[in-house]
Protein backbone atom coordinates (compact mmCIF):
# COMPACT_ATOMS: atom_id res chain seq x y z
CA UNK A 1 0.00 0.00 0.00
CA UNK A 2 2.21 2.45 0.82
CA UNK A 3 4.46 2.04 -2.43
CA UNK A 4 0.89 2.70 -3.99
CA UNK A 5 0.89 5.99 -2.21
CA UNK A 6 4.27 7.00 -3.20
CA UNK A 7 3.70 6.64 -6.54
CA UNK A 8 0.19 8.43 -7.06
CA UNK A 9 1.86 11.15 -5.00
CA UNK A 10 5.09 11.25 -7.83
CA UNK A 11 1.81 11.04 -10.55
CA UNK A 12 0.46 14.26 -8.53
CA UNK A 13 3.88 16.08 -8.60
CA UNK A 14 4.61 15.00 -12.17
CA UNK A 15 1.61 17.24 -13.58
CA UNK A 16 3.25 20.04 -11.80
CA UNK A 17 -0.21 21.36 -10.64
CA UNK A 18 1.12 21.99 -8.00
CA UNK A 19 3.12 24.50 -8.93
CA UNK A 20 0.39 25.93 -10.89
CA UNK A 21 -1.36 26.23 -8.06
CA UNK A 22 1.52 27.91 -6.25
CA UNK A 23 1.41 30.79 -8.62
CA UNK A 24 -2.17 30.97 -8.36
CA UNK A 25 -1.66 31.48 -4.66
CA UNK A 26 1.25 34.30 -5.08
CA UNK A 27 -0.48 36.21 -7.18
CA UNK A 28 -3.87 36.48 -5.54
CA UNK A 29 -2.16 36.78 -2.01
CA UNK A 30 -0.29 39.42 -2.76
CA UNK A 31 -2.65 41.76 -4.85
CA UNK A 32 -5.19 41.37 -1.52
CA UNK A 33 -2.12 42.14 0.10
CA UNK A 34 -1.75 45.04 -1.40
CA UNK A 35 -5.13 45.77 -2.13
CA UNK A 36 -5.43 45.73 2.10
CA UNK A 37 -2.52 47.94 2.59
CA UNK A 38 -3.26 50.69 0.29
CA UNK A 39 -6.72 50.58 1.62
CA UNK A 40 -6.04 50.86 5.23
CA UNK A 41 -3.32 53.49 4.13
CA UNK A 42 -5.87 55.72 2.59
CA UNK A 43 -8.39 55.19 5.44
CA UNK A 44 -5.52 56.44 7.89
CA UNK A 45 -5.21 59.75 5.20
CA UNK A 46 -8.62 60.53 5.35
CA UNK A 47 -8.74 60.07 8.50
CA UNK A 48 -5.98 62.51 9.43
CA UNK A 49 -7.44 65.07 6.86
CA UNK A 50 -10.93 65.34 8.45
CA UNK A 51 -9.70 65.33 11.84
CA UNK A 52 -7.45 68.38 11.32
CA UNK A 53 -3.78 66.36 11.63
CA UNK A 54 -4.89 64.38 14.79
CA UNK A 55 -2.78 61.30 15.44
CA UNK A 56 -3.92 57.90 14.01
CA UNK A 57 -5.61 55.88 16.66
CA UNK A 58 -6.91 52.16 15.89
CA UNK A 59 -10.06 53.20 18.58
CA UNK A 60 -10.52 56.42 16.26
CA UNK A 61 -10.80 54.55 13.19
CA UNK A 62 -12.82 51.91 14.68
CA UNK A 63 -15.35 54.72 15.18
CA UNK A 64 -15.55 56.35 12.23
CA UNK A 65 -16.19 52.95 10.72
CA UNK A 66 -19.02 52.60 13.45
CA UNK A 67 -20.80 56.24 11.92
CA UNK A 68 -20.34 54.53 8.30
CA UNK A 69 -21.85 51.76 9.20
CA UNK A 70 -24.56 53.44 11.43
CA UNK A 71 -25.42 55.83 8.10
CA UNK A 72 -25.82 52.34 6.07
CA UNK A 73 -28.10 50.56 8.30
CA UNK A 74 -30.58 53.94 8.56
CA UNK A 75 -30.69 53.97 4.86
CA UNK A 76 -34.47 52.64 4.26
CA UNK A 77 -33.59 51.28 0.40
CA UNK A 78 -31.14 48.82 1.26
CA UNK A 79 -32.34 45.06 1.53
CA UNK A 80 -33.05 43.95 4.94
CA UNK A 81 -30.84 40.96 4.48
CA UNK A 82 -27.90 43.10 3.97
CA UNK A 83 -29.00 45.59 6.88
CA UNK A 84 -28.81 42.49 9.37
CA UNK A 85 -25.46 41.86 8.28
CA UNK A 86 -24.65 45.25 8.49
CA UNK A 87 -26.13 45.62 12.06
CA UNK A 88 -24.02 42.60 13.04
CA UNK A 89 -21.04 44.41 12.08
CA UNK A 90 -22.11 47.56 14.42
CA UNK A 91 -22.66 44.56 17.23
CA UNK A 92 -18.73 43.20 17.02
CA UNK A 93 -17.21 46.23 16.44
CA UNK A 94 -18.94 48.17 19.30
CA UNK A 95 -17.68 44.84 21.17
CA UNK A 96 -14.47 45.12 20.35
CA UNK A 97 -14.24 49.25 21.35
CA UNK A 98 -15.59 48.29 24.96
CA UNK A 99 -13.17 45.36 25.85
CA UNK A 100 -10.46 47.32 23.78
CA UNK A 101 -9.44 44.67 21.22
CA UNK A 102 -8.17 46.18 18.11
CA UNK A 103 -10.05 44.79 15.36
CA UNK A 104 -8.46 47.42 12.68
CA UNK A 105 -4.40 47.42 12.23
CA UNK A 106 -3.43 44.62 9.59
CA UNK A 107 -1.23 42.15 10.56
CA UNK A 108 0.11 38.92 8.80
CA UNK A 109 -2.18 36.49 11.51
CA UNK A 110 -5.17 38.24 10.53
CA UNK A 111 -4.66 38.48 6.74
CA UNK A 112 -4.25 34.92 6.64
CA UNK A 113 -7.44 34.03 8.50
CA UNK A 114 -9.27 36.78 6.55
CA UNK A 115 -7.93 34.86 3.11
CA UNK A 116 -9.66 31.68 4.33
CA UNK A 117 -12.52 33.42 5.65
CA UNK A 118 -13.19 34.76 1.69
CA UNK A 119 -11.55 32.00 0.11
CA UNK A 120 -13.29 28.82 1.43
CA UNK A 121 -16.40 29.02 -0.49
CA UNK A 122 -15.27 29.23 -3.58
CA UNK A 123 -11.20 29.86 -4.40
CA UNK A 124 -9.53 27.30 -2.14
CA UNK A 125 -12.15 24.75 -3.31
CA UNK A 126 -11.10 25.33 -7.16
CA UNK A 127 -7.89 24.71 -5.84
CA UNK A 128 -8.43 21.45 -4.43
CA UNK A 129 -10.69 20.70 -7.79
CA UNK A 130 -7.32 21.65 -10.11
CA UNK A 131 -5.67 19.05 -7.56
CA UNK A 132 -7.68 16.27 -7.65
CA UNK A 133 -10.06 16.23 -11.04
CA UNK A 134 -7.60 14.31 -13.36
CA UNK A 135 -6.53 11.60 -10.37
CA UNK A 136 -8.65 8.69 -11.99
CA UNK A 137 -10.58 10.13 -15.04
CA UNK A 138 -7.13 10.87 -16.81
CA UNK A 139 -6.53 7.34 -16.04
CA UNK A 140 -9.34 6.52 -18.35
CA UNK A 141 -8.50 8.36 -20.94
CA UNK A 142 -5.03 8.08 -21.14
CA UNK A 143 -6.18 4.33 -20.91
CA UNK A 144 -3.15 4.12 -18.47
CA UNK A 145 -5.81 2.17 -15.96
CA UNK A 146 -5.46 -0.88 -17.94
CA UNK A 147 -1.68 -1.20 -17.04
CA UNK A 148 -2.46 0.07 -13.92
CA UNK A 149 -4.66 -3.07 -13.04
CA UNK A 150 -2.25 -5.41 -14.69
CA UNK A 151 -0.86 -5.59 -10.87
CA UNK A 152 -2.18 -7.68 -8.92
CA UNK A 153 -3.44 -5.77 -6.89
CA UNK A 154 -7.54 -5.66 -5.79
CA UNK A 155 -8.80 -2.41 -7.42
CA UNK A 156 -10.46 -1.27 -4.00
CA UNK A 157 -6.38 -0.58 -2.86
CA UNK A 158 -5.69 1.34 -5.86
CA UNK A 159 -8.76 3.47 -5.47
CA UNK A 160 -7.21 3.83 -1.64
CA UNK A 161 -3.93 4.79 -2.71
CA UNK A 162 -4.92 7.27 -4.61
CA UNK A 163 -7.68 8.93 -1.94
CA UNK A 164 -4.71 8.78 0.50
CA UNK A 165 -2.09 10.53 -1.61
CA UNK A 166 -5.22 13.29 -2.43
CA UNK A 167 -5.80 13.55 0.95
CA UNK A 168 -1.87 14.20 1.70
CA UNK A 169 -1.36 16.85 -1.35
CA UNK A 170 -4.79 18.56 0.02
CA UNK A 171 -3.18 18.46 3.82
CA UNK A 172 0.00 19.84 1.60
CA UNK A 173 -1.66 22.71 -0.14
CA UNK A 174 -3.89 24.12 3.39
CA UNK A 175 0.08 24.69 4.95
CA UNK A 176 1.17 26.14 1.67
CA UNK A 177 -1.88 28.60 1.80
CA UNK A 178 -1.03 29.36 5.17
CA UNK A 179 2.49 30.24 4.84
CA UNK A 180 2.24 32.04 1.58
CA UNK A 181 -0.48 34.20 3.27
CA UNK A 182 1.51 34.43 6.28
CA UNK A 183 5.12 35.65 4.64
CA UNK A 184 3.67 37.62 1.84
CA UNK A 185 0.72 39.58 4.11
CA UNK A 186 4.30 40.43 6.55
CA UNK A 187 6.28 42.15 3.62
CA UNK A 188 3.00 44.41 3.50
CA UNK A 189 2.23 45.06 7.07
CA UNK A 190 5.54 44.40 9.34
CA UNK A 191 3.53 42.87 11.67
CA UNK A 192 3.13 39.05 12.85
CA UNK A 193 0.12 39.57 15.19
CA UNK A 194 0.12 36.41 16.55
CA UNK A 195 0.13 36.95 20.07
CA UNK A 196 -3.05 39.66 19.65
CA UNK A 197 -6.17 38.87 21.67
CA UNK A 198 -8.91 37.75 19.21
CA UNK A 199 -13.17 37.24 20.47
CA UNK A 200 -14.81 34.36 18.97
CA UNK A 201 -17.60 32.43 19.86
CA UNK A 202 -20.32 34.52 18.78
CA UNK A 203 -23.56 33.30 17.82
CA UNK A 204 -27.01 34.43 16.53
CA UNK A 205 -30.00 34.23 18.65
CA UNK A 206 -33.03 35.18 16.89
CA UNK A 207 -31.68 37.60 14.65
CA UNK A 208 -29.65 38.93 17.64
CA UNK A 209 -25.99 38.47 18.19
CA UNK A 210 -25.20 37.00 21.11
CA UNK A 211 -22.14 37.58 23.06
CA UNK A 212 -22.30 35.63 25.79
CA UNK A 213 -20.56 32.31 24.77
CA UNK A 214 -17.49 34.10 23.44
CA UNK A 215 -14.10 33.52 24.51
CA UNK A 216 -11.18 35.00 24.00
CA UNK A 217 -7.99 33.75 22.72
CA UNK A 218 -5.07 34.37 21.28
CA UNK A 219 -4.75 34.93 16.97
CA UNK A 220 -2.08 32.12 16.72
CA UNK A 221 -4.69 29.47 18.41
CA UNK A 222 -7.67 30.96 16.45
CA UNK A 223 -5.33 30.67 13.51
CA UNK A 224 -5.19 27.03 14.18
CA UNK A 225 -8.90 26.67 14.32
CA UNK A 226 -9.55 28.56 11.49
CA UNK A 227 -6.84 26.32 9.38
CA UNK A 228 -8.45 22.76 11.22
CA UNK A 229 -12.17 23.96 9.54
CA UNK A 230 -10.08 24.83 6.22
CA UNK A 231 -8.54 21.52 6.10
CA UNK A 232 -12.11 19.83 6.80
CA UNK A 233 -13.97 21.09 3.89
CA UNK A 234 -10.92 20.92 1.61
CA UNK A 235 -10.88 16.98 2.55
CA UNK A 236 -14.76 17.00 2.08
CA UNK A 237 -14.42 18.83 -1.64
CA UNK A 238 -11.67 16.27 -2.27
CA UNK A 239 -13.42 13.56 -1.59
CA UNK A 240 -16.29 14.32 -3.80
CA UNK A 241 -14.22 15.20 -6.66
CA UNK A 242 -13.01 11.85 -6.28
CA UNK A 243 -16.35 10.65 -7.18
CA UNK A 244 -16.83 13.21 -9.83
CA UNK A 245 -13.24 11.56 -11.33
CA UNK A 246 -14.86 8.35 -11.05
CA UNK A 247 -17.49 8.92 -12.75
CA UNK A 248 -16.51 11.06 -15.56
CA UNK A 249 -13.96 9.78 -17.70
CA UNK A 250 -12.60 12.91 -19.32
CA UNK A 251 -11.11 15.47 -17.24
CA UNK A 252 -12.06 19.06 -18.32
CA UNK A 253 -15.67 17.30 -17.89
CA UNK A 254 -14.96 16.46 -14.24
CA UNK A 255 -13.60 20.16 -13.72
CA UNK A 256 -16.52 21.27 -15.32
CA UNK A 257 -18.96 19.97 -13.02
CA UNK A 258 -17.53 20.98 -10.04
CA UNK A 259 -17.18 24.20 -10.83
CA UNK A 260 -20.96 24.24 -12.14
CA UNK A 261 -22.17 22.81 -8.68
CA UNK A 262 -19.73 25.23 -6.96
CA UNK A 263 -20.75 28.56 -8.72
CA UNK A 264 -24.36 26.91 -9.10
CA UNK A 265 -24.93 26.47 -4.96
CA UNK A 266 -23.69 30.32 -4.31
CA UNK A 267 -26.97 31.23 -6.40
CA UNK A 268 -29.12 28.33 -4.58
CA UNK A 269 -27.91 30.34 -1.34
CA UNK A 270 -28.49 33.71 -2.14
CA UNK A 271 -32.35 33.18 -4.41
CA UNK A 272 -33.54 29.65 -3.15
CA UNK A 273 -32.67 30.24 0.85
CA UNK A 274 -36.19 29.38 1.88
CA UNK A 275 -36.41 26.43 0.34
CA UNK A 276 -35.53 22.98 3.32
CA UNK A 277 -33.65 21.38 0.69
CA UNK A 278 -31.01 24.05 0.10
CA UNK A 279 -29.41 23.59 3.53
CA UNK A 280 -28.75 19.77 2.74
CA UNK A 281 -26.10 20.98 -0.42
CA UNK A 282 -22.59 20.78 0.65
CA UNK A 283 -21.65 23.88 -0.98
CA UNK A 284 -23.94 25.77 0.96
CA UNK A 285 -22.62 24.21 4.11
CA UNK A 286 -18.70 25.04 3.25
CA UNK A 287 -18.53 28.58 5.14
CA UNK A 288 -17.68 26.80 8.12
CA UNK A 289 -15.76 30.00 9.96
CA UNK A 290 -19.38 32.30 9.61
CA UNK A 291 -20.21 30.03 12.89
CA UNK A 292 -17.12 31.61 14.74
CA UNK A 293 -17.90 35.01 13.69
CA UNK A 294 -21.22 35.35 14.03
CA UNK A 295 -22.26 36.42 10.48
CA UNK A 296 -25.34 36.40 9.25
CA UNK A 297 -26.62 33.25 8.47
CA UNK A 298 -28.86 33.56 5.09
CA UNK A 299 -30.77 30.43 5.84
CA UNK A 300 -32.16 29.59 9.04
CA UNK A 301 -31.71 26.16 11.06
CA UNK A 302 -27.95 26.05 9.99
CA UNK A 303 -25.07 25.68 12.89
CA UNK A 304 -21.69 24.46 12.87
CA UNK A 305 -22.25 21.00 14.32
CA UNK A 306 -25.12 20.66 11.60
CA UNK A 307 -22.93 21.58 8.51
CA UNK A 308 -20.08 19.75 9.65
CA UNK A 309 -22.13 16.46 10.15
CA UNK A 310 -23.39 17.28 6.60
CA UNK A 311 -20.20 17.97 5.09
CA UNK A 312 -19.18 14.68 6.65
CA UNK A 313 -22.06 12.61 5.19
CA UNK A 314 -21.30 14.20 1.64
CA UNK A 315 -17.73 13.08 1.84
CA UNK A 316 -18.67 9.49 3.18
CA UNK A 317 -21.15 9.11 0.85
CA UNK A 318 -18.89 9.81 -2.44
CA UNK A 319 -16.63 7.73 -0.86
CA UNK A 320 -18.62 4.86 -0.55
CA UNK A 321 -20.00 5.15 -4.21
CA UNK A 322 -16.56 5.64 -5.13
CA UNK A 323 -15.53 2.35 -4.40
CA UNK A 324 -18.48 1.03 -5.49
CA UNK A 325 -18.54 2.38 -9.11
CA UNK A 326 -14.56 1.93 -9.06
CA UNK A 327 -15.16 -1.90 -8.32
CA UNK A 328 -18.12 -2.86 -11.19
CA UNK A 329 -16.39 -0.35 -14.14
CA UNK A 330 -15.96 -1.86 -17.31
CA UNK A 331 -12.50 -1.40 -17.94
CA UNK A 332 -11.72 -2.60 -21.39
CA UNK A 333 -14.42 -0.40 -22.93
Amino acid sequence: MISLVQNEITKILLKKKMILIVLLLLIFISLLAYGQKYSYDQNIQKFEAESGGVEYDWRSLTAQRLDDLEERSANEFIPKEVRASVDREIQQLTYFIENDINPITPTASKFNVQFVEQGILLFIPLLVVILAADLVSSEFSNKTIKILLTRAVPRWKILLSKYIALVMMTTILVFIIGILSTLISYLFFQQWGFSEPIVTGFSLVNGELNANSTILISRFQYTLLIYSLLWFVSTVVASITLLISVVVDNSSSAIGILMASLIGGQFLQFFLSEWELVKYFFVTNLDLTRYLTGSYQLIEGMSLNFSILILSAWALLSLIISFIVFNRKDILV
